[in-house]
């Protein structure tokens, strides 16, 4: 497996979409699934490949001077828990160090709603440094509220 980073913005669009949909249980919503992908191609994005294929990717969002978050991040389910979101996330926190930010943030599904996969997501964060900041119940409906989770950048 390797690391690139991907510019091409078409390229952006096929790795994410090709992903994404292949995560129903993260990704079920297709008008968001879709504005994940069209925003995710105008962002500095990283992906990991098995030689040409395509595993998983990352795109990180520069909120302000301070900060940047993880705006949306997918692995092939096939390949989860081998490694490839944890190297990504480190291209991703090098990157973020790089260009001056002190927080990286990501939002996710609260661990007030009972979904099994994003309990996952979030153990997953945890294990890579992040703690939870502050759930916004309403940021994405009441049916989905959103837990902030942050990390100092060191």
């Amino acid at each position: 497996m390797h690391i690139k980073e991907i510019n091409d913005k078409q390229e952006k669009r096929e790795i994410s979409s090709n992903i994404l949909k292949s995560l129903p249980n993260w990704f079920g919503i297709p008008e968001s699934t879709q504005e994940y992908i069209n925003e995710s191609s105008k962002l500095p994005f990283f992906a990991a490949f098995d030689k040409l294929k395509p595993l998983g990717f990352i795109s990180i969002k520069e909120n302000n001077q301070y900060s940047a978050e993880i705006y949306v991040m997918g692995v092939l389910s096939d390949c989860h828990k081998q490694g490839i979101g944890k190297a990504l996330f480190d291209v991703a926190l090098q990157w973020a160090k790089e260009m001056g930010y002190e927080y990286l943030q990501v939002k996710t599904l609260d661990e007030s709603h009972p979904d099994i996969y994003y309990a996952a997501t979030r153990k997953f964060y945890q294990s890579v440094g992040f703690k939870p900041l502050e759930c916004l119940p309403e940021l994405w409906g009441k049916e989905n509220p959103c837990l902030i989770m942050i990390q100092h950048i060191v």
